[in-house]
């Protein structure tokens, strides 16, 4: 399928204070975009503003903070938008048994309903104009599951229906959507990941309290290099440029060799056989949970 081109070359790319988004921000400036960057913490924003960019503040969890933000970035453009990048997330990390309520709340209020909210803010500029791409970023992990990260998974699964009930439901307004599913990139993902479980999880009511504390330590200390399973980020980048770009974009693009793994392993595997392989990767469960008061 045709569509239609993106005739303002302007995007709006969330979380951009490093990882995919920061590459992506580059990557797109240096094709002739117009980027509108955003991050959370002011010595983020300062650190775009010394790359030559004019960014946003924007906290996707808050409501208020989406709404002023669509609303500078559209006085900004005249009221005119070419894309818009849904990159901003973090990982939950922890048994389901151990994630509390508002833990949750606080991964799909980051990861699927600030997404939402902000998407809906600027549909009707899209809608205004006739055309406009739309580029979420998921997961490898939004296809299959991972012990231990159910919270990150669910949110990742839940960005997929959403996803893709939007591309259809803008089949004839000259909006396309897509999908792009990281595996492992290079970033502080992990790390942010241990910073939000050591956060959130209380250790000492958990049977697999030992076992976070060394997934945190080993977080934290962990420095990873690119190789055939990790990739740097510009490779999402370059994904996200063709969704932006293409004539015929595609509605998902894996990135890694994760992806088409996890893509043979969605359709053709059972359950009968991955449940018990997955299950080995499930820590053994200390006791002392049970006594816990």
């Amino acid at each position: 399928m045709r569509i239609p081109a993106v005739q303002s070359r302007t995007v709006l790319i969330t979380g951009c204070s490093s990882g995919i988004g920061g590459a992506t921000a580059l990557l797109l400036r240096d094709a002739g975009w117009r980027v509108f960057p955003t991050a959370r913490k002011p010595e983020d924003l300062e650190a775009l503003r010394t790359q030559g960019f004019d960014p946003i503040a924007l906290d996707v969890a808050e409501a208020a903070s989406v709404e002023r933000a669509a609303g500078e970035l559209l006085g900004r453009t005249n009221g005119v938008l070419g894309a818009l990048v849904n990159n901003a997330g973090f990982c939950q990390a922890g048994a389901v048994e151990d994630v509390s309520r508002d833990a949750l709340r606080a991964q799909f209020e980051t990861n699927l309903f600030g997404l939402h909210q902000l998407t809906r803010a600027l549909l009707p500029t899209f809608r205004r104009q006739g055309f406009g791409r739309i580029v979420n970023v998921g997961s490898v992990l939004g296809r299959v599951v991972a012990p231990m990260l159910g919270s990150y998974c669910a949110s990742k699964f839940a960005l997929e229906a959403l996803t893709d009930a939007l591309r259809i439901e803008l089949w004839n307004s000259g909006t396309w959507v897509a999908l792009v599913e990281p595996g492992a990139i290079l970033s502080r993902f992990r790390k942010n990941a241990a910073e939000a479980l050591d956060r959130t999880i209380d250790r000492s009511r958990s049977g697999y309290g030992d076992v976070y504390a060394r997934e945190i330590e080993r977080r934290r200390r962990q420095t990873k290099k690119a190789d055939w399973f990790t990739r740097p980020p510009e490779d999402v980048a370059r994904k996200i440029r063709h969704a932006l770009e293409a004539p015929r974009p595609k509605r998902r693009y894996g990135v890694t060799l994760a992806a088409p793994l996890t893509e043979l392993v969605a359709r053709f595997v059972p359950q009968a056989w991955t449940d018990p392989l997955l299950a080995r990767r499930v820590p053994e469960r200390q006791p002392r949970a049970e006594n816990a008061t």
